[in-house]
């Protein structure tokens, strides 16, 4: 089997790859392993919580916390796990997670899938309601809330700043 976390960052149209590892509606998260090159449980997340949307990661990159780059679909299809969707990046919410003592980065990037026709119009995340924007950061409050993780969000940022954390991260994995 091929390994997802290895597959090209991006497009030949300039657009990243988002790997699936979460979809929409699912109760518990699941995790790629590459060693494996499986899915496997994550974790269960609370009582009556579920994904908003496709949750996955970007491959090839490596984030400030050693990980793949996370990444947020956001479309209306259902998906499963190891599904990889060609998207167009729309922006990212600033996160610092506080861990045994020790604060990192851990960024969220959102996108939509390039062929979606309901997400075609949605180019940046500060076009969402700021009601939907709150409830996306009580989500990932929430999916945290039975660890011993503590987040902290530092603003939403459009698809320029989302772009170049991606490029960053990409380069970071080619130095592994």
């Amino acid at each position: 089997m091929t390994n997802l976390a290895k597959l090209p960052t991006w497009t030949d149209d300039g657009d990243i790859h988002v790997v699936v590892e979460t979809p929409r509606g699912a109760h518990a998260k699941l995790k790629y392993d590459p060693e494996l090159k499986v899915f496997v449980l994550s974790k269960s997340l609370l009582l009556g919580l579920a994904y908003p949307y496709d949750w996955g990661f970007i491959p090839s990159t490596s984030g400030d916390d050693d990980d793949p780059v996370d990444a947020m679909v956001m479309h209306d299809a259902a998906t499963t796990p190891g599904l990889v969707m060609r998207c167009k990046i729309i922006g990212m919410l600033r996160t610092l997670q506080k861990q045994k003592g020790k604060a990192i980065r851990n960024d969220r990037i959102f996108a939509v899938p390039t062929k979606s026709h309901r997400g075609r119009d949605l180019n940046d995340v500060r076009d969402l309601a700021p009601e939907t924007r709150t409830e996306l950061e009580k989500f990932f409050v929430a999916t945290d809330e039975l660890e011993a993780k503590k987040l902290s969000f530092l603003g939403w940022a459009g698809a320029k700043e989302a772009h170049r954390l991606v490029k960053k991260s990409a380069k970071r994995f080619a130095k592994r």
